[in-house]
């Protein structure tokens, strides 16, 4: 077994207080996991999509049933997952082989200050344990939700893109199917327009950290999980870091072919996401329809441009901060660029070497503060439509519809947008 695998699952898993239920045998051309809180009977119409797939029996699902003590979890979702555990030991086998870790019985739930980061964790672990006795580290380990719907070239697209002996780590396509009533797919749409927003002018500033991370739509190797010393166990968050990490460690790539559909139902089970962004539309906490404003995205590109260079010293390279924006030099200080720089210097023998260390200082992470700190300091949000209309125009691409404030009220124009978005 590759030591670096052999030594995470020695050290960082916790299969005996949640062993894998199920029989696991049969050929794993991918392993996929599902984390399920309060999913019934949506989970079962994920796994019944599954099911449906060509090559669905090259495949091994785990299901991690979860929630936290009773005192921490709503008695719904508690009563939900005892029905899912019921209907996962009544599943046929021959249809699709699912396994199922129960983290929701009494004295199995999840510690209180954990969440989904765990539930993934759980399963992805016990994935990594098959594919090592399998001596299939290449192999992907896949997550997907108990709430998100695939179709039928789901598994094979997967299968053909981590045929490649190189791959690392993957993304696929998504789609949030715009439903429910008018108030409901506004905010669904108002939400994925943010995230395809800061993904594209992202990618436009050169950033490798221009992806998408929805937990839904995201896999990896078994030897690059174990690189990355596996998931995190944030209740929020854990795609963002998790696809950062694998970033910084290999290439991530997207998965061609095929499209996950994540619900977009609201919720209040995370402080961030999906269903908590959707939740906070309807509930009018805050100005949704405003954007990152466009002028912050070119102080990144100039700045990754400039880092890129190798410029030499940290004296100079801030210097050059400055010249492009002062307060981006007053955040890089605040970040303590100069030390950071000197010892990048000091351990990157060629320029691809600096480069690979710059890159992993300025994260995906660190990015974002930067954008907040240029909008907290200089560049305040600007209304949702102007800044679509502006990453538009750097892209050179001819608006499908005119953007301007009269969108907020045009769901079919928001649609639009929308889709021309989706093909940046």
């Amino acid at each position: 077994m590759n030591r670096t695998v052999e030594r995470y699952l020695e050290r960082r898993t916790q299969s005996a207080q949640w062993p894998l239920e199920g029989d696991p045998s049969g050929p794993s051309r991918s392993i996929v996991v599902i984390p399920a809180l309060g999913e019934y009977p949506g989970v079962m119409e994920t796994l019944a999509d599954l099911a449906a797939c060509p090559e669905s029996l090259d495949t091994l699902v785990i299901v991690v049933v979860n929630n936290r003590h009773p005192d921490a979890a709503s008695a719904e979702d508690i009563s939900l997952n005892r029905q899912t555990l019921e209907a996962l030991q009544k599943w046929d086998s021959d249809r699709l082989r699912v396994t199922w870790v129960d983290a929701s019985s009494p004295g199995l739930e999840l510690p209180e200050k954990d969440g989904v980061g765990l539930a993934r964790k759980l399963g992805l672990d016990a994935g990594l344990q098959i594919l090592a006795d399998l001596d299939q580290l290449q192999t992907p380990l896949v997550c997907l939700d108990g709430d998100t719907r695939v179709d039928d070239d789901y598994l094979p697209a997967l299968h053909r893109f981590f045929e490649s002996p190189d791959r690392w780590a993957a993304i696929l396509s998504y789609a949030h199917p715009i439903e429910g009533d008018p108030q409901q797919q506004a905010a669904i749409l108002c939400y994925e327009l943010f995230l395809r927003y800061h993904a594209a002018h992202l990618t436009w500033a050169g950033s490798p950290y221009g992806y998408h991370a929805i937990g839904s739509a995201m896999a990896c190797t078994g030897q690059a999980y174990a690189a990355i010393s596996g998931m995190n166990r944030r209740q929020a968050g854990e795609d963002f870091y998790f696809l950062q990490q694998l970033a910084k460690t290999g290439s991530v790539d997207l998965v061609e072919g095929t499209t996950v559909r994540p619900s977009g139902r609201p919720s209040h089970r995370v402080p961030f996401g999906t269903g908590r962004r959707v939740q906070r539309f309807l509930d009018g906490d805050e100005h949704e329809y405003s954007l990152y404003h466009p002028a912050s995205y070119e102080i990144i590109r100039q700045w990754l441009q400039v880092a890129e260079g190798a410029p030499g010293t940290s004296e100079q390279l801030l210097a050059t901060a400055e010249r492009i924006e002062p307060q981006l030099q007053s955040f890089l200080v605040g970040q303590k660029l100069a030390p950071a720089w000197d010892r990048m210097c000091q351990q990157s023998p060629t320029p691809d070497a600096l480069r690979a260390q710059f890159h992993e200082w300025f994260d995906g992470f660190r990015t974002l503060k930067c954008i907040h700190y240029l909008r907290d300091s200089i560049h305040a949000d600007v209304p949702m439509f102007d800044a679509i209309d502006a990453l538009l125009e750097r892209v050179e691409e001819v608006p499908a519809v005119e953007p301007n404030d009269s969108l907020v009220n045009d769901l079919g124009g928001q649609k639009q947008l929308l889709a021309q978005l989706r093909q940046l």
